[in-house]
This record gives C-alpha cells, structure tokens and sequence, in this order.
C-alpha cells in the first residue's frame, strides 16, 4: 500500500507547476536552491520505487488511474496558474485594501479546487 500511494503521488506531480509556485519566493536564489533539492529527491524516489516495483513507469500496475490523473491535467493547470496570480496579487496587497477579501477568498477557492481534482489534500 505504501508504494501504491508513493507511486500515485509521484504520477500527481508536476514539477514545471511546482516551478510557477517558486516564482512566488522573494529570495530568488534561495528559492531555486530548494526547488532543486525538491526536484533532486523528486528523481531519486521515482528511482528508488523503480528499483523496488521493477516496473520502468509510474502506475504501470494501475492504467485507468493513470488515465484519470492525465484526464485530470488540463482541468487542474489553469487552477495551479490562477492560484499562483492570486498569490502574487494578494502578496502585493496591503492588509485591508479594497479587494483583497475577494483575493483571499479566490485562493481558498482554488485550493479546494485542486485538493478536489486531485481526489487528495492537493
């Protein structure tokens, strides 16, 4: 069961999405830094459950939910994209200006939106 749900996780990823969410770190040079590590370990645990499973692709076992998360994709990319715009506009708010409720409100709505595409905590 623990490597059904490492696999599935790992087949959720988007690592050129995650990259959009880095764009949101202040410290440039940090941000890349972690973001490396993230990717690094990224490719490592996708080795690791290779070598485990033996299976050269993610939910080799499992094709109708690989289908389901590719179907799921092109729904979830706009939210991830609208999200990170919102993020941006709400960091660049001052706390009480006009519209930054509605701001606040479209990122928690995006968040369920994605935790729900994701069937997951998103």
């Amino acid at each position: 069961t623990l490597l059904s749900n490492l696999d599935m996780v790992l087949a959720k990823t988007d690592l050129a999405i995650a990259a959009r969410y880095v764009e949101l770190v202040e410290n440039k040079k940090l941000g890349r830094k972690i973001f490396a590590t993230i990717v690094a370990e990224w490719q490592l645990t996708g080795e690791a459950l290779s070598a485990i499973t033996g299976e050269k692709e993610g939910l080799q076992t499992n094709p109708s939910l690989a289908r389901s998360i590719a179907q799921r994709f092109p729904y979830l990319d706009p939210l991830n994209h609208l999200q990170v715009e919102l993020m941006r506009r709400y960091r660049a708010q001052r706390e009480g200006e006009p519209g930054n409720a509605r701001v606040q409100s479209g990122i928690h709505i995006s968040i369920n939106g994605i935790a729900a595409g994701l069937r997951n905590t998103g």
